[in-house]
């Protein structure tokens, strides 16, 4: 039996780059694409993809389920948000009444992030975290989150691992990290990561490096993330038993930077085009911080530190293991990034959303 796939957060910039890139993956045979789309603009630029554009919502369980019967959707590809588990279940749900209806394998993928994995949600840093970990999921139990609300991510890969293995459908944890690159999909074409950076230096007027020493963290490129998601999609649809459930966590990372370095070469690109005024990185002060803060629109339930940080800062493990099992290459070298950064600032300011 062939499956219907459904991509969700095609707008954004990894789903939008899944949807540009997956016609042409030579892809083992499925049987239809949809997309989940908000507005009649959504559906028209979906359509210039071959795919066909499905709008219902997925807080509500009985729209999710009606969509899920009615187009027979057996792989779900969600991109949407990582802190709240509620959509998920109601997919999670669907799915498992395809299962029985059908007797085939159903699947879902949970789009997660690297932050979840880092010392911001109460991840172990004192050595590599091996995405392929047999004790992962036991790690991830563990957890508890110095900033309370990063406990909600945690608790939603969870969730979606539990529900899923509950209901006998097969789930995937797949984890971006400080993705870059330009975005090929309709909608947005940049990082919500470098973003932040650049964001913080245009109103500072220079770069602060927000670290208690040398911070380290996984980066990847659009191109080979992409690659992940298209190359785990491909042992689904031939029948490969890829990891799922307590052994189904997937980084798209080829290595890590360290956030100084990093700050550096975004910092040297600034300087050049006047945005800042000098490439010399420097710790700030507290007030600084709080202008950072309210820079990049902390909201309330954060202290300026910890919104700061959390956003351009921090150290995360996390090292890829299980997506190279697969046959995943990526094209780039983790120092790609800082190679790259003038062509990622000039990217960014000329998308910037102030």
């Amino acid at each position: 039996m062939s499956h219907n796939i459904l991509l969700t957060g095609v707008s954004g910039y990894l789903g939008g780059t899944i949807l540009a890139r997956i016609g042409a993956a030579n892809l083992p045979p499925y049987d239809k694409l949809y997309a989940l789309v908000r507005t009649d603009e959504q559906a028209a630029a979906v359509k210039q993809y071959s795919v066909e554009p499905l709008a219902f919502n997925i807080q509500d369980e009985a729209a999710v389920r009606d969509a899920v019967l009615n187009y027979g959707i057996s792989v779900v590809f969600y991109l949407v948000d990582p802190f709240y588990s509620t959509p998920q279940v109601h997919f999670i749900k669907a799915l498992t009444e395809i299962k029985k209806n059908t007797g085939r394998d159903v699947h879902f993928l949970h789009t997660s992030g690297a932050k979840i994995f880092s010392n911001h949600a109460g991840a172990p840093i004192d050595k590599p975290l091996l995405d392929n970990d047999p004790q992962l999921y036991d790690i991830q139990k563990s957890q508890k989150a110095p900033i309370g609300f990063m406990q909600n991510p945690v608790e939603t890969n969870n969730i979606v691992i539990e529900e899923a293995e509950r209901h006998g459908v097969r789930s995937y944890i797949f984890v971006p990290c400080i993705v870059y690159g330009k975005g090929e999909g309709f909608g947005n074409p940049i990082s919500n990561q470098t973003v932040a950076i650049v964001r913080a230096a245009k109103a500072m007027k220079r770069v602060y490096d927000v670290n208690a020493g040398v911070s380290t963290w996984p980066v990847c490129h659009v191109i080979d993330n992409t690659t992940l998601y298209i190359e785990l999609l491909r042992k689904i649809l031939l029948g490969d038993n890829p990891g799922y459930g307590k052994n189904g966590y997937y980084l798209a990372s080829p290595g890590s930077v360290s956030w100084q370095d990093l700050y550096a070469a975004m910092a040297a690109s600034l300087a050049k085009r006047n945005i800042i005024e000098d490439d010399s990185v420097v710790t700030p002060s507290d007030e600084k911080i709080e202008e950072m803060a309210k820079a990049l629109k902390r909201p309330q339930q954060f202290s300026p530190n910890e919104w700061v940080e959390m956003l351009i800062g921090g150290k995360c493990t996390f090292t890829a293991r299980r997506g190279y099992e697969l046959g995943w290459k990526p094209q780039y070298a983790p120092t790609h990034i800082l190679e790259d950064a003038d062509t990622e600032v000039e990217l960014i300011l000329q998308h910037l959303k102030d």
